[in-house]
């Protein structure tokens, strides 16, 4: 399966069967893991835990998970520690829905010092979410339907409210986007905490090396206590959905941060990220 097949086929998945999820595939989940590297190159370790030997780890909206993973870091390990842990999980469930699986990324909803303990968290470090991993059930529970009816789970931003042309005074059109336009696409369809899609692009550049700004535009009550910014992990999935596209089309994209000093709508709440540049990919 692509990249963008499985970014378009997955959705978070909080009703789950009762059929096990084998070792086999959970060893091949966490072999994964640890070759999925981020573009901050910040190490994160991960672990699978299975529910049957873990009957502690639980979430009120999760039903029948037959394991979790989670992955911590050290605090203060890098400036971009949120994003890399986003991007990184990202791409680790995206290939657990190759092979079949369901997932979704949860991060106030769990009993965290349970999942704290199983981890092993030392002082200093941070599990900042995990995600129920099994086999999607063939019905949902109701507390699902109605969770994702009330944050419009199956429903994201229009292309022109979170892609902009050149400054943010100018919405981008998919047809003025050209090849990229699916790119963006693929990114636009990224899973965010609640749903609340903090994400906001803005297009410059030429047609040869085009350049994607990224900004977060930031929520209130997402900050965690130790500093942790939940939003900026949504940015770090929303960076692995447009680096993973922008590979499938052959070009290599390379992430930067050298803010262009365009101008803001809301300079209180809105920040620049890091930035996308794309270039034809000349190894294949």
């Amino acid at each position: 399966m692509k990249a963008s097949e499985a970014i378009r086929t997955r959705r978070s998945v909080r009703t789950f069967s009762d059929r096990p999820l084998d070792p086999g595939t959970a060893d091949r989940i966490l072999a994964f893991a640890d070759r999925a590297e981020n573009p901050f190159d910040l190490a994160i370790e991960w672990k699978i835990f299975p529910a049957a030997e873990h009957p502690e780890l639980t979430s009120p909206v999760i039903v029948g998970a037959q394991a979790w993973i989670g992955g911590k870091m050290p605090l203060g390990i890098g400036t971009r520690a949120e994003e890399a842990f986003g991007y990184s999980f990202e791409k680790i469930l995206l290939f657990a829905e190759t092979l079949g699986l369901g997932s979704t990324i949860i991060a106030g909803t769990m009993d965290r010092s349970a999942f704290e303990r199983a981890m092993k968290l030392e002082d200093g470090w941070i599990m900042p979410c995990v995600s129920p991993l099994g086999f999607p059930a063939e019905r949902m529970s109701l507390r699902e339907t109605v969770m994702r009816k009330g944050i419009r789970a199956d429903t994201r931003l229009d292309f022109g409210e979170l892609f902009f042309d050149g400054s943010f005074d100018k919405p981008l059109a998919p047809e003025k986007a050209g090849e990229l336009a699916e790119v963006l696409e693929l990114t636009r369809l990224s899973p965010s905490a609640v749903n609340k899609q903090p994400w906001r692009v803005v297009l410059d550049g030429s047609a040869d090396t085009p350049r994607l700004h990224f900004y977060e535009k930031r929520g209130k009550g997402y900050v965690a206590p130790n500093g942790w910014d939940i939003q900026r992990i949504d940015m770090g999935i929303a960076l692995c959905h447009c680096v993973l596209a922008l590979e499938e089309q052959g070009l290599r994209p390379s992430v930067t941060e050298a803010d262009p000093g365009i101008a803001l709508p809301d300079p209180e709440n809105m920040f620049y990220c890091f930035t996308v540049s794309a270039a034809p990919d000349r190894s294949v």
